[in-house]
This record gives structure tokens, sequence and C-alpha cells, in this order.
């Protein structure tokens, strides 16, 4: 892994910034050109235009606001409050805790490698734009309009699927203090749209704002978090303590109809939807400063923390909670309500548990923060309906307004899919998971298999660990997908209920984005569109540069002689 200091100085009115002389694998990375520019820059924004594109927003993010927001969507003690129904009810103790070791260390090759990627093609698109220059000749449009669709429809059910929770969350605290109280879905559901709400304004505000803000929910997530780590095994109420080690590192449990060793593997959704935030600061790259090493670095860290922390709050759990069947079904509908009153009473799990309804909060913030980027980025190109209202940036603020609350509504829709069952909304979660890591690993399968020469690294890198870390990345994510997409029950237990949905709902909507590709996006979806004048052996090609990548390059080989690349 290499690292070195990027200086800020300022390049001289008129300069053409010349990609070949960066670290960066561009668009352009085969044609020789070169961007013009009319005013001074400093070498963030030079590496930018390399890519194509120009500076939108202000960098009032170091790697410090990078990492918060990163660490905020992580989430961990929420995020895995919030899927502890998955690991404890499929495999028990024992499946939690080798699960989160076997699922976390896989991931960690996925973040090594994407923080790569982020150190070469720094752009709040990242893993759609690495999907266009990696893919093979022909091939980028395709492979960057599905990586963005897994991307957009990953994301989009973030803020959905954490403000559910939340809102669960903090009706279950309401049923515990009022016995006489019976959540209703439409409680359920309202409480859960006035999150949704809360966090639109609070993310529609400048970068500087949203970074103190994000800082401010990284203090609450880690004080919250060694609290609890400390708290339930100190002040258990049961006697004795802690489960003995058998249980807790031997005797794997089967909550599903399925044999033991694949139910170990379904538990995996817990680890794989908890540590999933962690690229959160290849999105934020055009609002960060020295991006090319504080994004790769802001993503490694977050996916160490989250392997080493959030370990030590599934050994926790495992040695404290004493009725694994009373938490993932117990009276109040939420696991981590029943596990805080199981082990410390009413009152003192009572407070735990408001704790973290509140590092909750500040995780849903995150993640409507990210998914607007994720969405601007992608409008940007074109490659979303409506995409000419999304890539609007706030003149105010410098922040993609419109994007928020686009990414707010999608959100609010698929709220309504908890009035269908349980089990329709839970999907949202392995949708969530598959989404994502589809997005994140295609950018790294196309550099190990097809890429070639066309990879040039950053200087944050992995050097000859690079081919090796790709490929354990790849053959995690074709172990994962197909497992997400079992429902726990089989045979006569298998109805409409207890189906799992997400293999109907993300494969239903790729499939048609894929269909709507070869009918019709295909003939106007080019690739990501640079926006930025660049110029060919010193002749400026100024407003037949503005469009589309594969159509700039098509004119780029013709007044280059060059064979076009994809």
């Amino acid at each position: 892994m290499v690292a070195g200091n990027v200086s800020t100085t300022l390049v001289e009115r008129k300069h053409a910034v010349d990609q070949s002389k960066l670290r960066v694998t561009s668009v352009f990375s085969k044609t020789g050109t070169q961007a013009v520019v009319d005013h001074p820059i400093d070498e963030d924004e030079e590496i930018l235009i390399a890519l194509g594109y120009k500076q939108e927003f202000k960098r009032d993010f170091t790697w410090v606001e990078s990492f918060s927001v990163s660490f905020s969507v992580l989430g961990l003690l929420p995020s895995i409050a919030s899927s502890l129904g998955y690991n404890l009810a499929y495999s028990g103790q024992a499946g939690s805790v080798w699960g989160w070791v076997v699922a976390g260390l896989a991931i960690q090759a996925v973040a090594f490698g994407m923080a790569e990627l982020c150190s070469s093609m720094p752009t709040a698109g990242g893993l759609y734009y690495a999907s266009a220059v990696l893919a093979p000749e022909g091939w980028g449009p395709f492979a960057s309009w599905v990586v963005g669709w897994s991307n957009f429809l990953g994301f989009t059910t973030g803020p959905c699927s954490v403000n559910y929770a939340l809102a669960a969350m903090i009706l279950a605290a309401a049923s515990i203090n009022n016995p006489d109280y019976t959540p209703e879905t439409w409680h359920l559901y309202l409480t859960f749209l006035f999150l949704l709400i809360i966090e639109g304004c609070l993310t529609m505000n400048s970068t500087k704002f949203l970074g103190y803000l994000n800082i401010i929910g990284t203090v609450t997530n880690v004080l919250v978090l060694i609290i609890f780590i400390i708290w339930l095994p100190v002040a258990s109420v049961n006697s004795p303590k802690f489960n003995d080690n058998h249980t807790v590192w031997v005797e794997l449990q089967n909550g599903t109809e399925w044999p033991t060793g694949f139910a170990f593997l379904m538990g995996f959704l817990s680890v794989i939807w908890t540590m999933s935030g962690y690229d959160t600061p290849f999105h934020l790259s055009e609002e960060c400063s020295n991006a090319n090493i504080a994004g790769p670095r802001a993503i490694v860290m977050t996916a160490q923390l989250g392997l080493y922390l959030g370990w030590a709050i599934i050994l926790v759990i495992a040695y404290t909670v004493k009725d694994v069947t009373d938490v993932v079904a117990g009276p109040y509908g939420q696991p981590m309500a029943s596990l805080c009153l199981q082990v410390l009473g009413k009152k003192a799990g009572l407070a735990m548990f408001y704790l973290n309804i509140i590092a909750q909060f500040f995780v849903g913030q995150g993640c409507t923060i990210v998914s607007s980027r994720v969405v601007f980025a992608y409008s940007r190109d074109g490659a979303i309906p409506g995409s000419r209202w999304w890539s609007k940036v706030n003149s105010r603020t410098k922040t993609p307004v419109n994007s928020v609350w686009f990414v707010i509504t999608i959100g609010a829709l698929l709220g309504l899919l908890m009035f269908a069952s349980p089990v329709a909304i839970g999907a949202v979660f392995s949708i969530g998971a598959i989404g994502q890591y589809t997005a994140f690993v295609t950018p790294l399968g196309l550099k190990l298999f097809f890429a070639k020469d066309k990879f040039r690294p950053g200087p944050w890198n992995l050097g000859r660990f690079s081919r090796p870390v790709g490929a354990v990345a790849v053959a995690w994510l074709c172990l994962i997908v197909p497992v997400l997409c079992f429902p726990a029950m089989r045979g006569k237990d298998l109805n409409d209920l207890t189906m799992n949905y997400a293999c109907l709902i993300y494969f239903g909507t790729m499939m048609f984005s894929v269909i709507y590709y070869a009918v019709d996006a295909r003939k106007w979806f080019k690739g990501p569109r640079v926006n930025v004048e660049h110029l060919i052996h010193g002749e400026i090609l100024e407003g037949e540069m503005q469009g589309s990548r594969s159509d700039i390059i098509e004119k780029i080989g013709e007044k280059a002689g060059n064979k076009p690349v994809m």
C-alpha cells in the first residue's frame, strides 16, 4: 500500500490539465487529451477535471468529516440492532460470532479494493465511473448502467430500511412505557414519514453544516457503542451473567428449515447490511480536500473499525443474551428492545435502548446524505429518469437539494410495503445488501479480468496485492448474492408471508433497467458525460466536448487518428 502527500499549489491561468501526468484512471486514458481551464485551481480540482468533470461542490470536507459521515452511515450498534433478528434467529450465538469474523474479513477485501479505485478515480459516481472505464471494449456504457442502477437501488433503500427500523424502535419504547398502547401499522408509517422529513430538511443544508452534524453523529455513535459494550456485561441482572464458552463459540443453532451450514451463511445478512457504509467517502470525493488520499483512508478506517468494534458488540450480545427466542420473537417487535430489557431490566434496559435510538437517527441522516450524492452523480450523466431535475445544485447551499427530496420520496414510497407484511418491508434489508455489494464488487471484477493496462493506480494503492484482493472480493459476491435471496422457510411452511421478496424486487427492478437499456437507453446513454473542454495536440475542442463519454472519445479518435476507447 502506498500513500503520498498531495500539494494544493494553484495552477496558472489557462493551464492545460494533462491527465496523462496525473495518477488517475480517466475516460481519456488512451487519448492524450488535456482539459482547458481558465481559472486558478488546486490539485483536487485538477484531478477532477482530468476525470472529465468540473468542480460544482465546495470542498469543505476534510478526511475527518468524510470519515464521520462514513462511520455515521455504518452506525455499528444501531445497524446491528436493526438486523439482530437475522443472525441470532438463523444461527444463534456461535453463528453470530463466527459469522461476523468470516463475513467481516471477506468484506475487508471489498473495502480495500474500493479504496484503491477511489484513489485513482475520486468522483461522486466512482463505482459507476470506474465500471465504464474498466469494462471491455464496447461494454462501458452497459457496465456503468447496470452498476449505476444497482448502486442506486441499494442506496435509495437505505433511508427506508434505517428509518423503518428507527420508527419501530420508537414505537417499541412507547409500548414498553405504556403496556396498554398497541402500535398500529399506520402509527409506524407516520413516525417513519416524520423521520424522513426531518432528515431531508437537515440534509439540504451546506456541506460545512453536514460535516459538523456528522462529527456529532460519529461521537454519539462511538459513545453509545462504548456504553453498550461496558454496561451490558457489568450490569446484567441475570445469574449467571454470562453464557458458557461452548454456547458462544461452538453450539451452532438453526432457526431455519435449511441445513445448519446454510443457516450460518444466511446469518451473514446482518454483517453485510451493517458493513455497507464504508463506500461513503468515495461518493463524497468531490466535496473532500486531498480526495485521492483522504477518501481511501476514510474507507479503510471505516471498514477496519467496523470489523473490530462490530465483533466486540456481537461478543457482548452472545455472552449476555439468555433467551434467543424471546429476543428475536419478543412482544415488542424489536430484538434490541427485548435484549436490553432481558439483560438490564426495565429501567436500565430502556435507558440503553433510548441511547440506541438516538444513535440510529444519525445513521439515517448519513444514509440520506450519501444516497442524495449517488442520485446526483448518476443524474449528472442522465442515467435516471428526471435527471435534469435531480442533477441541479442549489446555488446557496452548493448541495443537490432536489436529489435529497427525490431520495426521501422514494423512501416514503418503499415504506408503504409495511402495509403488506413485515416480511415484505423486511426485504429492503436484503435488497440494500445485494444492490450495494453488486455495485461495490463489479468494478473490482472488471479491473481483475478485463482492465489490463487501463487501470492507473492512484497515490493510495495495494501494489502486488491488488489482484488477490480483487479475486477474494469477486468470490465473496458470488457466494452471498444467492444466499441473500433464500427465505428461512421452505416446503409447506413457505407462503406469501414467509417468502423472501428481495429476489423479486431487486432482480425485477434490474431486469426492467436492462430491458429499458436494450430497448431505448442504449441509443442515448453512452456512460459518464464529461462537462469540461479538452484539447488534442493543442487544438481546443470547445462545444463539441460537451456530451457523453463515448461520443467524445469518438471525436477524439477522429482528430487524433486513434481507435475509440470504451
